[in-house]
């Protein structure tokens, strides 16, 4: 077992106290831009073909190199260190965290206790491209011999998230022919709509479970099962069905060849896996060759997190400014806004990977935190933002942080619709920062009355993350972006970003219900708030 480190309170630095006494007396964002003209191009940096426009933010570069000093005080880039170097930093399940490992280029090689991982990524990698390419080029064919022209993605969480999100980002880049379907919530419509129009016979399952046995997954898997062999018998599940699991045992009894099992390991948590055989769906959408470029953005911006230095480094800016905004300016919530509608997916994806990692109470020793950690993330595409939930954040009375994610060129060429798009985010980007004085409103001409009802107070911490067109390179830079200012939240706030164990507990308890309404187990096995809701509930059933 990995020693658990003593983890300093952040909070009990007098760099803490120092940017905390800065913020009592930040000015607001308007104040910042007017007074420096130079600002926007001084806050602006890019990478992996990223900008970064952070002029938006209500903070000065005085409190900026506070917030890096407090980050080398946490050790936050030696714990950088650690991670790429594969030491057990997630102590409480004694593993490395090497997801980075994922999308290393063909030829680095990187020993992690005794075992060159970097070379069973790409034993992973070349089996799947060439299931991928059989599945593109008609070659894998369903039982019947037909070509396959549906694929259906069946996980749930990072298992899902991942591959339904780059799907959905990179559908000008997949294979017309082949129509894709993600079932992950155990409900039965789910999976139920998800089969309705596909033909069994030319359908393909990829059963994506590390342990096979994910109850909401394996529910799903076993009903897609049924539904295949009503209608082409047992032996057609070999050709119907792939694994991305490290149960060989179970997959087997599943009746899936092992040679059509796509393993992964246990130092890639489920919200960091979609760059590897989680990604199968994905690659069997774009192709081998863009699978690839995905990965070499994801590394570009892997590299450009270990090499620059912090004032000149996306994801420990954007890191660093989430702690700041979080703690300092006491915002609890970041709305990740994409102008994009290929990135429609993109904050669902966020939420997980945010949240599920730093939701946390505890230190890495256990110790309480005795500050704010993990912000709650949310959003959804402009323009369609703009007219449901925009309304509270200009004028709602608690703020919201707000990534604004630009693209600068359409894959799809209509009219002026893409510049009606840009300036869209751009005017929100405005208003968000500077709002609208009463002032600026009664100059308008507007009464006295109606003036204050339509004041704007702007000050909302605002960032704009552009780039030139959406492909798999800029995804893959775009994913690890958000990926790596987690970790840098993480580190400083000195919890464990790659543990989930609200998320297991809830699981446990499930399965402990599940008996009671199966009539396994008695109700006096729950707590007497869940046995009335099982009673209420059952009784609703048989209505």
């Amino acid at each position: 077992m990995t020693p658990v480190p003593t983890t300093p309170d952040p909070s009990a630095s007098p760099t803490w106290a120092t940017l905390a006494s800065a913020a009592a007396v930040m000015p607001d964002i308007r104040s910042l831009l007017d007074a420096d003209p130079e600002r926007p191009i001084r806050s602006t940096v890019t990478a992996a073909g990223l900008t970064l426009d952070y002029s938006r933010q209500r903070i000065t570069s005085e409190a900026l190199a506070a917030l890096i000093e407090l980050a080398k005080e946490q050790g936050v880039f030696t714990r950088r260190t650690a991670m790429f170097a594969g030491e057990h930093i997630n102590v409480t399940e004694d593993r490395a965290v090497l997801h980075t490992a994922l999308r290393l280029p063909r030829g680095a090689g990187l020993i992690v206790d005794a075992v060159d991982v970097a070379a069973e990524v790409r034993e992973v990698l070349d089996r799947m491209g060439g299931f991928a390419s059989s599945v593109r080029n008609g070659k894998w064919r369903g039982a019947t011999g037909k070509r396959i022209n549906a694929v259906v993605n069946i996980g749930i969480g990072g298992s899902d998230l991942g591959p339904a999100m780059a799907y959905e980002a990179l559908r000008d880049f997949s294979n017309r022919k082949i129509t894709f379907r993600f079932v992950s919530n155990v409900d039965p419509t789910d999976l139920s709509e998800a089969l309705r129009d596909l033909d069994p016979a030319r359908t393909l399952f990829v059963i994506a479970s590390k342990t096979f046995s994910t109850l909401e997954t394996m529910t799903n898997g076993r009903a897609a099962r049924a539904w295949l062999v009503a209608s082409l018998g047992e032996k057609a599940v070999s050709k119907h069905f792939v694994a991305v699991s490290s149960n060989s045992e179970l997959v087997e009894d599943f009746g899936i060849d092992k040679d059509n099992m796509f393993g992964f390991w246990d130092w890639v948590g489920g919200r960091y896996s979609m760059d590897a055989a989680i990604g199968l769906s994905t690659m069997i959408a774009i192709g081998r060759k863009g699978f690839a470029d995905m990965l070499s953005g994801f590394h570009a911006m892997d590299q450009h997190f270990q090499t620059e230095r912090p004032d000149q480094n996306l994801p420990v800016l954007m890191g660093l400014l989430a702690v700041w905004n979080r703690d300092f300016l006491n915002i609890s919530t970041n709305a990740v806004l994409p102008y994009s509608q290929y990135l429609s997916r993109f904050p669902a994806y966020l939420q997980q990977l945010t949240m599920e990692s730093n939701g946390k109470r505890v230190r890495l020793d256990g110790s309480p935190v005795t500050y704010q950690t993990g912000a709650i993330v949310w959003g959804e595409p402009g323009t369609n933002g703009q007219h449901s939930f925009y309304q509270l954040i200009h004028q709602g009375t608690s703020p919201v942080a707000c990534d604004l994610v630009v693209i600068a060129q359409s894959a799809n060429s209509l009219g002026d619709q893409q510049n009606i798009l840009i300036a869209n985010a751009l005017a929100q980007a405005a208003v968000l920062a500077r709002g609208r004085t009463l002032h600026e409103v009664t100059d308008d001409g507007t009464s006295t009355e109606l003036a204050p009802h339509k004041v704007m107070p702007g000050n909302r911490p605002t960032s704009v993350i552009s780039a030139a067109k959406l492909d798999p390179f800029t995804l893959g830079a775009l994913i690890a972006l958000y990926e790596h200012s987690v970790f840098v939240q993480g580190a400083l706030w000195g919890i464990n970003s790659f543990d989930q164990w609200g998320v297991e507990l809830g699981k446990k308890v499930a399965l402990g219900i599940l008996a009671v309404i199966d009539g396994q187990a008695e109700s006096s096995t729950v707590d007497a708030a869940t046995a009335h809701s099982i009673a209420v509930i059952s009784e609703q059933a048989k209505v």
